[in-house]
């Protein structure tokens, strides 16, 4: 099977660079080793088809590229609940403080009806012989100007090839002959991989009991395991749910567990009201094959993120790696992610 660009991975990157690529008459193909598409962006229908945000969720007026395409996608967006009261709960022998959040704090956005919205609307444009899942490329071969992309079923044959998946999984997972330079491995096993130690949750509701006590449903705590929470309610605000993160080290208990200690800590904050839910989400993201490749040493979060190694080609400048964590400009964000599909189209055309 023959392209012109393959490109490794249907995230954001993945996705916004072959939309690009398609639209300017460039024959391309993505593969993607999971059975879903959109990477780190993750919107899930909970109970009563609450949309629940496992992965990439907010953004700013700063992140301009991703606004610009949002508006080009017709893909509305609104604005984050944060009016009335703010928990923070400094140490567990002390009860949370009340902060009264100030209205003229600079806004955060959502997308409406989920993150997962972009995602769709670009792999629209895209056909079954053009976006392929459960395709997980094992080996890169690059041999008289030529790819020979191998995944568990099948090889592809193409010009060009650029991997969107975070560094480390790329260097961890895929055999690459001939090899990538050793000084760029090296940075590449450097790399902080955004979302890979988040721990996600969130709770659907009936009601939203906490706007009806003039509370935000923002919490922060430095006892867990909620070390932050927010109100996650639709823009129809005919859904209503909580969402937020838990401690890293409760990727080490069972979800039941979680459950647990998670409603101990609601109902200390918010009273008996946080125990009548509809449901309960979580997402453990150091478990996800397809993101994370685990360290043998500690990386800082963002660690070499838009590093300049990621700026050039390989492989007779004809291979690239692109992502959110190698955007020089907010790496490790939405907006990383738009940067970089922005930034190896124009090298490829």
């Amino acid at each position: 099977m023959k392209t012109e660009v393959l490109i490794i991975g249907a995230g954001l990157t993945g996705l916004l660079l072959a939309y690009r690529l398609k639209n300017s008459g460039v024959p391309v193909k993505v593969l993607e080793a999971n059975y879903r598409i959109g990477g780190r962006i993750l919107t899930i229908n909970s109970a009563k088809n609450t949309p629940i945000e496992m992965g990439a969720t907010w953004f700013g007026k700063h992140h301009q590229r991703l606004l610009q395409l949002l508006e080009e996608l017709e893909i509305p967006i609104f604005e984050q609940f944060m009016e009335g009261i703010a928990l923070f709960e400094p140490l567990s022998t002390a009860p949370p403080q009340k902060i009264q959040l100030p209205t003229n704090q600079q806004p955060s956005y959502r997308i409406q009806h989920g993150t997962s919205t972009i995602i769709h609307k670009l792999s629209s444009f895209l056909d079954n012989t053009e976006l392929l899942v459960n395709e997980k490329v094992t080996n890169i071969e690059y041999e008289h100007n030529k790819f020979a992309i191998k995944t568990e079923r099948n090889t592809y044959f193409c010009d060009k090839v650029v991997s969107t998946l975070p560094p480390r999984l790329l260097a961890n997972s895929i055999e690459i002959y001939p090899p990538l330079p050793p000084e760029l491995t090296t940075i590449v096993n450097k790399t902080h991989t955004w979302m890979g130690e988040s721990i996600k949750f969130g709770i659907s509701y009936t009601k939203p009991f906490w706007k009806e006590k003039k509370y935000s449903g923002t919490v922060f705590s430095n006892v867990g395991p909620i070390t932050e929470l927010y109100d996650h309610s639709n823009v129809e605000n005919d859904r209503f749910a909580l969402k937020g993160f838990l401690q890293n080290g409760m990727s080490e208990y069972s979800k039941e567990e979680r459950i647990s200690k998670v409603f101990n800590q609601l109902q200390k904050l918010f009273g008996d009201d946080a125990l009548n839910y509809l449901s309960y989400e979580d997402m453990v993201w150091k478990n996800e094959i397809y993101t994370l490749f685990p360290a043998s040493e500690f990386i800082f979060p963002h660690q070499n993120n838009g590093h300049a190694y990621y700026q050039q080609g390989y492989l007779n400048n004809s291979f690239f790696i692109g992502g959110t964590e190698t955007s020089p400009i907010h790496g490790g964000y939405m907006e990383g992610a738009v940067h970089s599909a922005e930034s190896i189209y124009k090298r490829l055309i």
